[in-house]
């Protein structure tokens, strides 16, 4: 019962409130045609179901900068994340300014790898060309937008003067893009994300990914070393001619700095043993390894209890 509590409240969107205060967990998500949305609902379903008196829930965001402030009111969450963003939640910096989250990391999920997508016909087909098109940049409160403004000032392009910018989530960008609304848009999730596939997939459009790889040292030089320069192959989505070379950064699931040590444990433990379920609820959980634990892929530190398991496991974080 405890399982399809979880689901249900995923499905419904809303707050459940378990026996006591201190057993309920808010999971922050995203919207729903990304990645973290359905990764967050498999994480809560086995957290209620395998942690004894948890009792979880997985919440629909704006995306990774609404779920550092929802860390920061100080309520049980924990929440999926880009680093870029958690590490200007950390320094109180960018849109955090003043107002600083004491975050810890719980892991390292899996890579988050940028889409700029437009489609035939619309006169995209590199970065520059962004200059005097609609172009959407993600929606308020999401890391897309944080890492969007980045790639777009790396690429030489002012994000106000040279384009008439939307505030648009994934699901909302292809809607527009598919009603002539938008030439182009941004998102930064896994791999495959699903409303990327619809448009892939619609009838009578053939999909652009379009490269900018090219900016990462430029955007590493200004931000530190966070973006690597990645691929999106060309199988992965519905009429793409080549590889797509893109900027990916780390995503992370991050708490606040006082959640208590055994609670912290048990929730990396649990997503580790019960691994294959996620994997089964999305595949970018099969990233969830071991091995990709390590100081230098998060700029957040370690929760000690967390840092107390990959320790159990043999990990060396630093």
């Amino acid at each position: 019962m405890k399982l399809l509590f979880a689901v249900f409240a995923l499905i419904a969107g809303t707050a459940v409130t378990g026996v006591s205060s201190a057993q309920n967990l808010s999971i922050a998500t995203g919207g729903t045609g990304g990645v973290y949305y359905p990764l967050g609902g498999g994480m809560a379903a086995v957290l209620s179901k395998f942690v004894p008196g948890m009792q979880a829930t997985a919440e629909v965001t704006g995306g990774s900068v609404d779920n550092l402030k929802l860390i920061g009111s100080g309520k049980p969450y924990i929440a999926l994340s880009m680093a870029d963003a958690a590490q200007d939640a950390l320094k109180g910096e960018d849109k955090f300014k003043g107002h600083p989250v004491p975050l810890k990391t719980l892991m390292v999920l899996y890579p988050n790898r940028m889409h700029v997508v437009s489609i035939e016909g619309r006169g995209v087909n590199k970065l520059a060309d962004l200059k005097g098109k609609h172009v959407s940049t993600g929606s308020p409160g999401s890391a897309t937008e944080v890492m969007a403004f980045r790639i777009i000032e790396a690429g030489g392009l002012d994000k106000d003067k040279d384009m008439k910018r939307e505030r648009l989530g994934v699901a909302e960008s292809v809607n527009a893009i598919k009603d002539g609304k938008i030439d182009a848009f941004f998102w930064v999730g896994g791999l495959p994300t699903a409303a990327v596939t619809d448009l892939a997939n619609t009838p009578g459009t053939k999909l652009k990914m379009i490269d900018h790889a090219e900016v990462v040292p430029a955007m590493n030089k200004k931000y530190g070393n966070l973006y690597v320069q990645d691929t999106i192959p060309m199988t992965m989505y519905k009429g793409m001619d080549a590889d797509n070379k893109q900027a990916t950064v780390m995503n992370i699931l991050v708490t606040n700095a006082s959640m208590d040590d055994k609670t912290a444990y048990n929730i990396v433990k649990t997503i580790f043993d019960k691994r294959t379920d996620l994997i089964a609820v999305h595949k970018e959980a099969e990233n969830f390894k071991l091995e990709n634990q390590k100081s230098s892929a998060s700029p957040i530190p370690y929760h000690p209890g967390a840092a107390k398991y990959f320790a159990e496991k043999g990990v060396k974080l630093n």
